[in-house]
């Protein structure tokens, strides 16, 4: 085989990796995000790595330090807001991915912006390491 045979081969297989582990980040971020919406703690739980550290008013380390303070979000019988990932971006290794996107209140309108890097672990799943919130940004488009 020559060798622009095999990289037109190969080459084009590995560039393809991180647009489907995009897909895959993109397809978990949706699923988490699910969690809130089913009112599910012990999923939403299950989306975080060992090492999950949340940054918010207070940095969260480890998921039951999150858990812990997430569970006044999953306590009324409707999710107090919802986000969905809009940007979705992967390492060429296919192993760090960073999603972001809307934070929208019950009735949709937009109320921040979150940030999440994700990490693909053993098994190929996908766990949350950062997770940052904050407002949306003035400056951005509506």
């Amino acid at each position: 085989m020559s060798k622009l045979a095999f990289f037109l081969l190969f080459g084009t297989a590995l560039s393809a990796q991180p647009a489907g582990r995009a897909d895959e980040v993109r397809r978990t971020e949706i699923a988490f995000a699910k969690t809130m919406a089913d009112r599910d703690l012990a999923g939403f739980r299950s989306f975080l790595s060992k090492e999950a550290v949340f940054i918010g008013e207070h940095v969260l380390r480890g998921p039951d330090a999150v858990a812990a303070a997430w569970k006044r979000y999953f306590e009324a019988p409707e999710a107090p807001f919802t986000w969905a990932p809009d940007q979705v971006e992967v390492l060429d290794s296919g192993t760090i991915a960073l999603s972001s996107g809307p934070v929208r209140d019950p009735s949709g309108k937009r109320t921040g912006t979150f940030t999440s890097v994700w990490r693909r672990e053993a098994g190929g799943k996908w766990k949350i390491i950062l997770d940052k919130g904050c407002p949306p940004c003035e400056c951005a488009a509506p």
